[in-house]
């Protein structure tokens, strides 16, 4: 009985990304991902904390690529400056601030501690979320450029925790 526990355990766990459940450790902890239509590779959104878990001053969000095969890469300069990067950062408070996605200028992201973790908040149809994810679907034109079709944000509602999502057509 308890291998079968075990066996069942980790057949779950194959089923999520890595980078949902990769180890944190003391310095880091996950915000949310963005999963796209093109491939099943993912961009990771961490912050970045000091030993005493409040965010570093200094570039407190991590973005990498977490590969189909597990692998972790770095952002390239024209995926940093016009799509997954982040635009701007703002510290609010000494364990809040926002930050804009280079890509998603019209959204904006408050880091904020809540509980023992830190969690990313977003307006989701007019409510205050905790976002999860952000979904991109895009098809490949002519000249091997994606076109964004639309870009859903799914997350649970801050006072509630009942999913929300809302999409955005792009501009």
């Amino acid at each position: 009985m308890r291998s079968f526990v075990i066996i069942s355990l980790l057949a779950i766990l194959d089923l999520f990304p890595q980078s949902i459940l990769a180890a944190s450790g003391d310095d880091v902890s996950h915000l949310f991902f963005i999963e796209r239509s093109k491939n099943k590779n993912l961009v990771q959104y961490d912050i970045r904390l000091a030993e005493n878990s409040k965010v570093l001053d200094i570039k407190p969000v991590s973005v990498y690529w977490v590969l189909e095969n597990g692998r972790r890469e770095e952002l390239n300069p024209i995926e940093r400056e016009y799509a997954y990067g982040i635009l701007r950062q703002e510290r609010l408070d000494k364990n809040k601030f926002k930050f804009i996605l280079a890509g998603l200028k019209r959204v904006e992201i408050i880091i904020e501690r809540m509980n023992d973790s830190y969690k990313a908040i977003v307006s989701i149809n007019g409510k205050e979320s905790i976002l999860e994810k952000i979904y991109i679907e895009s098809k490949e034109k002519r000249t091997g450029l994606p076109k964004i079709l639309y870009i859903d944000l799914f997350g649970r509602a801050k006072g509630t925790g009942l999913p929300t999502k809302e999409r955005i057509a792009p501009k």
